[in-house]
């Protein structure tokens, strides 16, 4: 994924930095593309909004003057004649805002024009005071700056506030450092797509005039042995997921985006996702690319694969591990339509609508909706009248954002619910049955053939179990607040 099993490279919160100069929502995308975290899906991660803010600063320079051993522990104070030296940042315009972020911490925020303008302002040279008189001959309005800078220094953004230094927290590891944009930058050439496009015709082509070689679901049972099935197919499903995520952080990087691979969960699925948070300031046509690699490379594997069919002979060894090979190259691309675990169509989907947290927008929207419903369900029953609750979380969205997030939010709870119910219904007894069954087929009695089954399927299907399930309970103690016992 982008994040995900794709790949989710997702928002994974929005921050409000209440500053002078305007308010900045600030998204840290998880991601996956995810395509791809993404993974990230349910990656995914739900929204925190909270005031960046200096946590001390003088009352006032003469204060701060008299008791300068407080303001040598606490952050610098900041004059109108305060010069702040910002780290590297990137920005891009997106819509009635300008995105600005450091790629080295993947910190990105949205700030309106006038703060924008102040970020441009700060980076020439200008002091806090000549920044506020350019802006207030610019604009005719009043900023405060010096709370503007210091909402910039809690996001990271400033390395030097006059002649102190700002402590900032240590980069994020990428995954495969030694990847440099020049070693990938063929992953953004247009001309790329257009390949992968005529790959996948002929391919298309071929099963046009060879039907037979449509892949049904006993192509995967090539062998008679089931553990030889399921170890060659947790082998190459692995090898191709691994490729997927591959195929994110690539062409992430050729845009000068880090990108790190991990392992995820969403729902009740265990993904690889790469987040790819910074490609956010990239042009829409390298995000895209970024968010969409990893189907496109299934496509290419699935398309390479159909045209060695047609080169093969029918039933062949060899014709049956291709076979077979298309099948777990196409078992992906279904779980990319489902959009409520942040997949990488999510990421598109996100994109095209213009939204800055599509999930976490829609979640707290469902869940804004769902309190609602509550409470005029035991208004009804009391015989009451319903009275104002909560205010509407989507109201504060542009309009564009808002209806996309409502739409959205419907097909997150009727998708969460059905992947639930089907893992209740499904999944969960079948998995139960298999290793039940395969911990019945180990001894003495069952011969070499049937222990080596049985330890297979206890060895693969439980290992991906225990997997997810460390997985997810990582996931969930690093996302528990800092100070708090086992965070990271």
């Amino acid at each position: 994924m982008t994040d995900t099993a794709d790949t989710a490279t997702n928002a994974a919160g929005t921050a409000d930095a209440a500053g002078a100069a305007g308010t900045a929502d600030v998204a840290d995308a998880a991601g996956t593309a995810d395509a791809a975290d993404v993974a990230d899906a349910a990656g995914a991660t739900a929204t925190a909004t909270a005031t960046a803010t200096a946590t001390a600063t003088a009352t006032d320079t003469a204060a701060a003057t008299a008791d300068a051993d407080a303001a040598t522990d606490g952050p610098p104070p900041i004059t109108p004649a305060t010069r702040v030296l910002l780290h590297d940042l990137a920005v891009r315009r997106d819509r009635d805002e300008w995105i600005v972020g450091r790629m080295a911490t993947r910190t990105f925020v949205a700030l309106p024009a006038a703060g924008a303008r102040a970020v441009e302002l700060l980076r020439e040279g200008l002091s806090v005071g000549r920044t506020e008189e350019a802006l207030r001959a610019e604009t005719g309005e009043e900023f405060d700056i010096a709370d503007f800078a210091r909402d910039l220094a809690a996001l990271g953004f400033v390395a030097r506030i006059g002649d102190r230094p700002v402590p900032g927290a240590e980069p994020p590891r990428a995954s495969l450092p030694w990847l440099r944009p020049r070693h990938v930058r063929l992953a953004l050439h247009p001309v790329l797509p257009l390949l992968a496009g005529a790959l996948l015709a002929a391919a298309v082509v071929v099963l046009v005039r060879r039907p037979d070689l449509l892949p049904g679901y006993r192509d995967l049972l090539w062998s008679r042995h089931g553990s030889v099935v399921l170890l060659t197919g947790a082998a190459a499903g692995w090898t191709l997921l691994l490729a997927h995520e591959l195929a994110h952080l690539a062409t992430a990087r050729a845009a000068g985006v880090p990108g790190k691979m991990r392992l995820g969960t969403r729902l009740q699925f265990l993904v690889m996702q790469t987040d790819i948070s910074g490609i956010e300031l990239a042009p829409r046509r390298h995000r895209l690319t970024a968010y969409l690699a990893g189907i496109a490379l299934n496509l290419s594997v699935a398309a390479s694969l159909v045209l060695a069919l047609a080169l093969t002979e029918t039933g062949t060894t060899a014709h049956r591990l291709l076979a077979a090979g298309l099948l777990l190259a196409l078992l992906p691309l279904p779980f990319q339509c489902m959009v409520f675990t942040r997949t990488d169509l999510y990421f598109v989907l996100q994109d095209l609508t213009g939204c800055r947290d599509l999930y976490g927008d829609g979640l707290a929207y469902a869940r804004y909706r769902a309190r609602r419903s509550v409470r005029a369900l035991r208004t009804v029953r009391r015989g009451g009248h319903a009275r104002g609750g909560d205010d509407d979380p989507s109201a504060r969205l542009p309009a564009h954002e808002r209806r996309a997030v409502r739409i959205y939010s419907v097909v997150l709870v009727v998708g969460t619910a059905a992947c639930l119910t089907f893992m209740a219904a499904v999944t969960l007894p079948v998995d139960i049955a298999l290793l039940v069954r395969a911990v019945r087929g180990l001894g003495p009695g069952h011969g070499l053939a049937g222990n080596a089954d049985a330890v297979t399927v206890l060895v693969v299907l439980g290992g991906v179990n225990v997997l997810w399930l460390v997985t997810w309970w990582r996931n969930r103690r690093s996302r528990r607040p800092h100070g708090s016992a086992g965070a990271t």
